[in-house]
């Protein structure tokens, strides 16, 4: 399996990654020397293929080792109490799966972790009930590129005032997206029509978001890295946390800063990090506007009960190292995955697909929540290895 390791942050889920399409130093074997790792699906084909090679088949012992952690059987309950919700089946079929297909699978699964078998016997009924399909990845090949996305926390406040003077906003009431899959429609006007909605460098110049400011935080960075994580916890001056998540954006195009500091020869491709991007900033804070300016892109937020922050694509809280965010568009959603890499951490490891985001648009990407805070923050910086991705249906 080609390996691929580097020092590169690419955030979340929910949003856009910061540098996509900035390429790493990479000791690669095997496929070409710059992999299209998020090259879509093309038109008719499915994005999984049962796998019938037993040499491809999952580690059933590794899965029945992992399906006990309180952890995974966590996120699994939170999956198939989703199942259960109105509008979980307008969402399916994805690749030929049905909703009772992957509600059942999640249910085979908890039944299985209840049952009083010894590992090898688990590892047995697993393979008995469970298919294995995995992604044809980004070439044909089940190659798969796997980051890391994490939940930031910030200093904020409600009203403008002082050093909080960076908005992030709410969802304005005349932008009209698709109910099920999220897709932007555009702007409503008052004919009942609708136009694209404007750009960032629109909004800002019109102030037509003014009266949505959901928030203010005291560095203009970390305002721009909220939008691109697409949540985040703020710690307000009263010593409350305010929780905000994602609830939509502009349909534009997303570009990178990161790309765009690295094309025009400020940053050093090998070395792009967050830390790299604050520090550039803090030596040229006249500098962020003009490229933030160049995304087109703009994020809105909501307030979310501490509860179910950070939520994922589905509306419920994601797992730290259990949650996997991949393409909804082209993958079914909520069920058991089994990650398979070269990295000693991530080989065979049980998860659970519950998340998206506008970088995770393949079948040869998909992104590892981490957790909130810092050291989430650094395993996320450093997670970018190659694998495979194997979906567990029951039969």
């Amino acid at each position: 399996m080609p390996r691929t390791r580097c020092l590169l942050v690419l955030l979340p889920a929910l949003a856009l990654a910061w540098f996509a399409g900035v390429g790493c130093q990479r000791t690669v074997i095997g496929p070409p020397p710059d992999p299209a790792y998020a090259a879509p699906l093309p038109p008719g084909a499915s994005a999984l293929r049962l796998i019938t090679d037993p040499a491809r088949m999952p580690d059933w012992s590794a899965v029945a080792r992992q399906l006990r952690s309180p952890d995974v059987l966590e996120a699994l309950r939170r999956s198939r109490a989703w199942y259960d919700a109105r509008s979980a089946p307008t969402h399916f079929p994805v690749a030929g799966v049905t909703h009772a297909q992957a509600r059942d699978s999640v249910q085979a699964m908890l039944d299985a972790a209840e049952a009083p078998w010894t590992e090898q016997e688990l590892a047995g009924h697993l393979a008995d009930v469970f298919d294995a399909y995995e992604s044809v990845g980004w070439d044909g090949r089940g190659t798969v590129l796997y980051t890391g996305y994490f939940s930031p926390e910030f200093r904020a406040s409600a009203q403008r005032g002082g050093a909080y003077q960076h908005p992030i906003y709410a969802r304005p009431a005349d932008l009209v997206s698709d109910p099920i899959t999220g897709a932007v429609y555009g702007q409503r006007l008052s004919d009942g029509s609708t136009r694209p909605y404007p750009t960032r460098t629109q909004l800002r110049q019109s102030g037509a978001l003014s009266g949505l400011e959901l928030a203010y935080l005291d560095d203009p960075l970390d305002a721009y890295t909220v939008e691109v994580n697409g949540s985040a916890a703020l710690q307000m001056p009263d010593g409350s946390t305010m929780y905000v998540g994602h609830a939509g954006t502009n349909g534009r195009d997303y570009t990178s800063i990161g790309q765009a500091l690295v094309q025009a020869g400020k940053l050093d491709a090998n070395r792009l990090s967050l830390p790299a991007l604050r520090e550039y900033f803090q030596r040229n804070p006249e500098e962020l506007a003009g490229y933030t300016g160049r995304n087109d892109r703009f994020v809105f937020f909501t307030e979310y009960p501490a509860d179910d922050w950070p939520a994922g694509s589905l509306g419920f809280r994601v797992e730290p190292g259990v949650s996997l965010a991949t393409d909804k568009a082209i993958f079914p959603r909520g069920g058991p995955v089994v990650v398979e890499t070269q990295d000693p951490g991530w080989t065979d490891r049980l998860m659970v697909d519950q998340d998206t985001g506008g970088a995770i648009r393949a079948p040869g990407r998909a992104d590892v929540y981490f957790g909130i805070g810092g050291s989430a923050e650094r395993q996320a910086g450093t997670f970018i290895v190659e694998g495979r991705l194997i979906y567990l249906l029951r039969k």
